[in-house]
């Protein structure tokens, strides 16, 4: 648990350490171009949660934080002997979520700042941590459909 408390709290300090060198570097709204008409930089403030859902709800999304890594504690780390990969989610979960949680509470929002432009089409700006919590739950994923299947092949 002490190496998921560490490493989780590594990712968060450079998830804030990134956040505070865009904040003082770039204007808000304001793009820095890395790659023509593909990957930009640019410093924006999202009220709500992936794609701005729930907009304007602050303190639920606080909430659903914290149970989110209340959950994840109980559920998946607490007196569990884990795998290397198990620990690697739970450190990328954990990380993200606070590191986007430590946003909320201190500024009211999240800075986020990695913008795609693919064939003519904006995706969704994002962060690091945004990046940490899609790995982990993309890892997550593909170890339960494996556990799965590994269950399934024993019956």
């Amino acid at each position: 648990m002490k190496k998921i408390l560490w490493l989780s709290l590594m990712v968060v300090i450079i998830d804030q350490l990134i956040k505070i060198i865009i904040s003082k570097t770039i204007i808000v709204n304001e793009s820095v171009k890395l790659i023509n008409n593909f990957f930009l930089i640019t410093n924006v403030r999202n009220i709500g949660a992936a794609f701005s859902m729930l907009s304007g709800n602050r303190i639920f999304l606080i909430l659903i934080s914290f149970l989110a890594l209340i959950i994840i504690y109980i559920f998946c780390i607490k007196e569990k002997k884990l795998k290397k990969i198990e620990i690697l989610i739970y450190i990328l979960l954990i990380g993200g979520i606070i590191g986007n949680l430590v946003d909320r509470i201190i500024h009211g929002y999240v800075i986020d700042y990695l913008e795609f432009k693919i064939m003519n089409y904006n995706a969704p700006i994002f962060n690091f941590a945004d990046i940490c919590i899609v790995i982990g739950c993309l890892l997550l994923g593909l170890v339960t459909i494996k556990e799965e299947i590994k269950c399934k092949s024993l019956k």
